[in-house]
């Protein structure tokens, strides 16, 4: 872990927030005297707006959108922020046998928690069998010079595993780029952070748990400096019919819902974009599956999962071992 960087000479605790994504942000950081929050302010709204303008699928004048609508066999070079996420994502894909896959689009809005309708009813089967068809990573194909990607026709991308995470990297640059050595970064609750507070306290989050269909804190915390911090779960979306829980965590492997024990995942990780990607995956692989994966690859992760007495915590070798020596 990098050791903090002094604080510039009259450097000042400052807060500021807004709307993205459909969530908020907020950001904490030691503002040097010469610099404007309202400056800083507008750098970072701004910086989000442009993750939003390429990678939303709500927006349908976004670049995401525009290459969901475009037409079979043909090739879309994309900005580099949109390509870089796309990317990953299907590395993440391929390391993840599919648990985690950015083609899932259709699906998604067929459960209804995409963009076309709020979920409230199980879909038709031979309905979500049909979209099953246009779904499947293997089916999309990049090229880095140019970095360009090939709509082989029909698949809807949709990148909220990822986007917010993205976003969270995006505003830490912003502000390394400033000269802020100091900060605490939050989009919908993906956080990062860097530096120490005035008196030379890291930056302490702590970890979150599912109680009663609810998000609480848990007494789990850990100092961000130099790390993101990414939890996926099963009970931020969701609705019942006939006594049965849909969550909008779906798997991409089988088209519905996950239906295991495993509540959620959190993930700490350098980059914020692969803690999101990495937690979602480990969500819809479930809490055997996904141990496994975060063991094979040296992952910090703490997974919570439900059984009949309740919540239950079960952490990675990695997150072990990270927690000893805070």
């Amino acid at each position: 872990m990098p050791v903090p960087a002094p604080l510039t000479s009259g450097a000042q605790a400052a807060d500021m927030g807004g709307h993205t994504m459909g969530t908020s942000w907020h950001v904490k950081l030691m503002r040097p005297p010469h610099m404007a929050l309202s400056e800083l302010q507008t750098g970072v709204q701004h910086t989000l707006d442009q993750v939003v303008a390429q990678m939303s699928h709500w927006d349908v004048n976004s670049d995401l959108s525009r290459f969901n609508s475009a037409p079979a066999g043909s090739w879309h070079c994309l900005p580099p922020a949109l390509f870089t996420v796309l990317d990953y994502a299907l590395f993440i894909a391929q390391q993840s046998g599919g648990a985690f896959d950015p083609s899932i689009g259709k699906i998604v809005n067929i459960w209804g928690f995409g963009p076309d309708h709020r979920a409230s009813t199980v879909p038709d089967a031979t309905v979500l069998q049909q979209a099953r068809q246009s779904c499947g990573w293997q089916q999309l194909s990049v090229e880095r010079l140019p970095q360009r990607a090939y709509q082989p026709g029909g698949v809807h991308l949709d990148l909220s595993g990822i986007a917010k995470g993205f976003g969270v990297d995006q505003v830490a640059r912003y502000l390394e780029a400033q000269g802020i050595n100091a900060y605490l970064v939050e989009v919908g609750g993906e956080l990062r952070g860097l530096g120490c507070k005035p008196d030379n306290s890291p930056w302490w989050v702590q970890l979150e748990q599912p109680a009663s269909n609810r998000v609480t804190a848990i007494r789990t915390i850990v100092a961000l400096h130099g790390l993101s911090i990414a939890t996926s779960g099963d009970y931020r979306r969701y609705f019942e019919q006939e006594g049965q829980r849909y969550s909008h965590t779906i798997d991409p492997r089988t088209g519905y819902p996950i239906e295991h024990a495993l509540a959620s995942v959190t993930v700490l990780h350098a980059e914020c974009m692969a803690a999101d990607a990495l937690a979602t995956a480990m969500l819809v692989l479930g809490p055997e599956a996904g141990l496994a994966y975060a063991e094979q690859w040296r992952l910090p992760c703490l997974f919570i999962s439900r059984s009949a007495q309740g919540l239950s915590e079960t952490m990675s070798s990695a997150m072990r071992a990270m927690l000893e020596k805070e």
